[in-house]
This record gives C-alpha cells, sequence and structure tokens, in this order.
C-alpha cells in the first residue's frame, strides 16, 4: 500500500475527478466509509459529536454525521466557520434532524463541554492534510476545551496510542471515553513532516482516507494518531503506481511466505552461517541465530571465537558451530581463512552480532569483506593499517551486515564503494549515524529520506531499525513496517531481527524480500509479546517463540 505526501494525495485525487470520480463522490464514500467504520463497533445508541470545519475534511465529517445518525446513534455537528452556502451536506444534516451548533453561538463553549461530557465518540473534522499555518484564534480555544473536557472525564489518565494495525480494522480496545477519532488526519498534524501544533487534539484512532499519509509514520504525528486504519474510497489503485514509498501489509507480505513442503528436509530451507560473538556480547550471536531458526531455516552455524564455545553450546541446542581464531575472544583476521574453506553451501552470511570493536576484529571484517584497509577514518583516531589489495575477493553468500559489523564499516574510508551486492545493512539509527558520519538527530529527524538516500548511494538494501523500521532498496523501493511498540526497545531485539532476515535470505527471498518481511514477522512477534507481556519487561529472547506464531497467523492457519 503506497504512502503519500500532501501534494501526491492532491495530484491522485485531480487524476481521479478527471476519470469521472468526482471530489462529491470521494467525500460522499469518505464519510459513509468513517461511519461505517464505527457502525462496526456498534455505535447504535451511542453519542457522537463530530467536530465540522470549514474545508472537505469538515464536508468528510458532515457524510459521516448523517450515516451514523443513520445507524441509530445519538449525533451532535459542531461547526466552525463553515460557509453552508449550497453545501448539499450540511443540508442533508439539518433535513435528517441532526443537532447542529455554530462555535461562534456558544458562549463560553458551555454547549461543547456539555457535548463531550455525554459523549462516546469524538469525530474530528476540522482541518484535513492541508495545513500549514499554526492553530490560533477560536479554533484552539475549541480543541483546548475538547482536550480539558476529554482529560476530566478520564481522570487526567494519561492514554497511550494504540499499536497500529493495517490494512484497516474493526478491532478497537476501548477502555476510557470519549473515544477520539480523526477523520483522514489529526487537526494540526503536518502530513508531510509528521510535526503538530500544540493544539493538536490526540486521536485514538484516525481513519485516514484512500492512503496512508507520511506524516502519520514520523514522530510526533504518529504519537498523536492512535491506531490507524485505511479506508478505500473508491480511487483507482492504478493511480498511485508510481509512487515508490509503502506500508507493508499482510496480504502483501504473505505472498512472499516460503512455501513449507510435505517432503522438504533441512536442506530445502537453506544454511544460515552467524559470525559474531565476544567475551562481553555473547548472547547477541545466540539470539540471532535462534531467529534464523525460528523463521524457518534449515539448519544455522555459528561461527565464533573457539574460547566461547562451551558457553553458547550450552545456550543453543540446535546450531552447529565453526570455531574460528580469536585473540582473547575477539576474532582475528587469520579467521577469514577458516571461513573460506567452510562457507561453500551455505545460503545467507549474518556479520556483526556481538563481534566486538577490536581492532583486529575490524580488519577480521575488513578482510571478509575485502574491504580497503588503508587509511582509517581520522574522526576516531586510528593509525593506518595493512592493505588487502591484491588477494582474490572471497565468495560470498548474501550477507547481512549488522551491529559491530557496521561499526567497523563506519572506521573504514570507502567502504560503501566495496560492498558486495547482494548486502542488506542492518543498522539503529546510532549506527546510521556513525554511517553516515552526522548526528543521531539528523538520522531521527530525516529516516525515510536518509534510508532512501543512502541505499541508492550504496548499492544495498538499508534496514532502517526503529519504531516504523524503513526498508529502502538501491532501486528506490522503500517499505514503512507498521509497528511501533516499546516491547522491542530493549537490547537484544535487533539482532533478532538481523537473524530473521538472514533467515528469509537462506529460504530464497531477495535480499529486498527478505529484509522488508523479516521486518514485519518481527514487529509481529513483537506485537504480541506486548499483548502477552506488557509494554514493559520483555525481553529479546521472549520474541523467539513468537518468531513461527506470526508466521501461523500471517499464513492463516
Amino acid at each position: 500500500m503506497q504512502v503519500v505526501t500532501v501534494e501526491q494525495m492532491r495530484s491522485i485525487e485531480q487524476a481521479a475527478d478527471s476519470q469521472g470520480l468526482t471530489y462529491a463522490t470521494m467525500m460522499e464514500n469518505a464519510g459513509r466509509a468513517v461511519a461505517a467504520w464505527l457502525e462496526g463497533l456498534g455505535i447504535s445508541g451511542q453519542h457522537i459529536v463530530v467536530l465540522v470545519g470549514p474545508g472537505n475534511n469538515g464536508g468528510d465529517g458532515l457524510v459521516a454525521a448523517y450515516y451514523l445518525h443513520q445507524a441509530g446513534a445519538h449525533v451532535a455537528v459542531y461547526c466552525w466557520k463553515r460557509d453552508v452556502t449550497n453545501d448539499e451536506n450540511w443540508k442533508r444534516v439539518e433535513s435528517a434532524g441532526i443537532l447542529t451548533i455554530w462555535s461562534e453561538q456558544d458562549e463560553r463553549y458551555t454547549r461543547l463541554k456539555r457535548l463531550v461530557a455525554e459523549a462516546d465518540w469524538i469525530v474530528d473534522a476540522l482541518l484535513g492534510t492541508g495545513v500549514s499555518k499554526p492553530i490560533t484564534g477560536s479554533l484552539q480555544e475549541i480543541l483546548g476545551v475538547v482536550s480539558k473536557s476529554i482529560a476530566k472525564r478520564r481522570g487526567d489518565k494519561k492514554v497511550e496510542s494504540f499499536v497500529r494495525v493495517l490494512p484497516a480494522t474493526s478491532q478497537l480496545r476501548v477502555d476510557s471515553k470519549p473515544q477520539v477519532l480523526a477523520l483522514d488526519v489529526p487537526s494540526g498534524l503536518n502530513c508531510d513532516t509528521g510535526a503538530v501544533d500544540p493544539a493538536t487534539l490526540p486521536a485514538d484512532v484516525t481513519v485516514t482516507l484512500a492512503f496512508p499519509k507520511v506524516g502519520l509514520f514520523l514522530f510526533p504525528g504518529a504519537i498523536m494518531s492512535g491506531q490507524l486504519v485505511v479506508a478505500d474510497i473508491g480511487i483507482p489503485a492504478e493511480l498511485a503506481k508510481g509512487i515508490t514509498l509503502r506500508v507493508s501489509t499482510p496480504d502483501w507480505i504473505r505472498t512472499f511466505l516460503p512455501r513449507r513442503p510435505l517432503d522438504a528436509h533441512k536442506g530445502t530451507f537453506g544454511k544460515v552461517m552467524v559470525v559474531g560473538g565476544s567475551v562481553n556480547y555473547s548472547g547477541a550471536p545466540c539470539l540471532a541465530a535462534s531467529a534464523a531458526m525460528r523463521v524457518g531455516a534449515g539448519l544455522v552455524t555459528l561461527g565464533i571465537a573457539e574460547m566461547l564455545h562451551p558457553i553458547l553450546a550450552a545456550k543453543v541446542s540446535e546450531a552447529t558451530f565453526l570455531l574460528l581464531p580469536h585473540q582473547l575472544g575477539a576474532l582475528v583476521p587469520e579467521a577469514v581463512k577458516v571461513l573460506e574453506k567452510s562457507l561453500t553451501g551455505y545460503d545467507a552470511l549474518l556479520l556483526g552480532p556481538g563481534l566486538g570493536r577490536d581492532e583486529q576484529t575490524i580488519e577480521f571484517v575488513a578482510r571478509l569483506l575485502d574491504l580497503p584497509l588503508g587509511e582509517r577514518r581520522a574522526r576516531l583516531g586510528f593509525l593506518g593499517a595493512t592493505s588487502v589489495e591484491g588477494e582474490s575477493r572471497l565468495t560470498l553468500p548474501p550477507v547481512v551486515i549488522d551491529a559491530d559489523g557496521l561499526n567497523a564499516l563506519a572506521t573504514l574510508k570507502g567502504w560503501a564503494q566495496h560492498l558486495p551486492p547482494s548486502a542488506v545493512l542492518t543498522p539503529h539509527p546510532g549506527e546510521m549515524a556513525r554511517l553516515l558520519n552526522t548526528a543521531v538527530a539528523e538520522v531521527n529527524a530525516h529516516r525515510i529520506e536518509l534510508a532512501r538516500q543512502a541505499a541508492k548511494e550504496w548499492g544495498v538494501v538499508v534496514l532502517l531499525k526503529g519504531a516504523y523500521t524503513v526498508i529502502a532498496s538501491p532501486e528506490g523501493s522503500t517499505y514503512i513496517n507498521p509497528f511501533a511498540t516499546p516491547a522491542l526497545a530493549t537490547a537484544g531485539t535487533g539482532d533478532v531481527l538481523a537473524g530473521a532476515v538472514a533467515g528469509f535470505l537462506a529460504q530464497g527471498l531477495n535480499p529486498f524480500e527478505a529484509a522488508v518481511v523479516g521486518a514485519y514477522v518481527h514487529g509481529l512477534a513483537g506485537q504480541m509479546v506486548s499483548a502477552e507481556i506488557g509494554p514493559a519487561g520483555a525481553v529479546a529472547s521472549d520474541l523467539l517463540s513468537k518468531l513461527p506464531l506470526s508466521l501461523k497467523s500471517l499464513a492463516g492457519r
């Protein structure tokens, strides 16, 4: 499903209108879709307040109000600065006998406070996607009154945003009243940047129209949007074909899940080599290897320093081991020769979890990937090192580079021009900042743009971890992973994600597919953990048993 900017959405609507799907029809479809979603929750007899503004968003709200009334809800329309001359939707609302109140005639907002005090739902249809100016004056006052009234009813409890579910679902946990539904976007949210006005009313659910907007996946806008539902308003899908930014959906992910034939054996599902681990980080490669197995890889081998074997063998029963040369637990360049003899027949290589940052280990990474050592990046203060120019390049399977594998790259000049073309890089924002030689704040402020730019310039797949993980291909295709849960904000979950990507690579998915599918399955597992344990207290190993359940859920079994 495509994710659009404001200008792209405007162009799509213009194209739809020119093809015969008029703006009036799109408005009718939008309002009906919102009403239908609420009707699916069983709103007959409930009190619903629709906040209506002056533009098309307000028109969508009027249509929704009419159909909610038809569905048996007690509906009130609270209108701010709308010209209703020749407004057919307004006439229909009045003809239906729906209560209408003008904000200009509501002294001290007494009637608004009374409506909110008894409402089950508040529909925010004040401002749409085109907002650009700060919210001031009477609109700021209206939103302030609604916010304070809601807080008073909820006992001033902070209500966390719902986990997003795509595509549209009628499942919403209603813990307290009133619930806020934003029509298309919360009023005051910038749909291109995710910035929000201080007056913006936080939504429990946002029913966005036709396509999700970029700002709904960027912070702080993502926090204000709540659960995201995408409503079909009749726009032909081909009008958005040229848009390369998408959000992963269950139906799309399902098409790439590896088949599991009855006559399969372990070789059917591929072999993964995980190279990582050091004295201080022995758990990371175990998590990665276990994740690769849990997403279906047939055989996983841990390439580790020999001295770590007793520890890791006790932790992972199903893996095999390749013991590599080391110095005090840190892998050394001589380990490349051992790997060279053993990598034949492996379908994926994961490099980096727990590897450490010893200088000899950095040289090991450079030699394994055939990167020029030469001069290190001056900002890290390294002296010159030996060169590997003239040595024959190792033939590697598709590579996932994670954690300290990425940190090793960041110390080397010119690394990006020498990466294997089938590589997947999986940085978190800190690692991405080191690779780009920039600040973490810059990465977080421009996640989508920087991931796309890096994938193109480096010629590899970039998976930028974090809430709403971004996956970009060198060709420009980019996917947003529709999951954000604090249950994943704990050490080791990135190792699980890298292992899942490597597991799908081994099963035959191409690097971009493996990254997108791995991120989705990992995110869904995180959602399951959060539902079972809660947002706090989950640990990375809790994800492992949920990975196959995630696959089972996607497959519909």
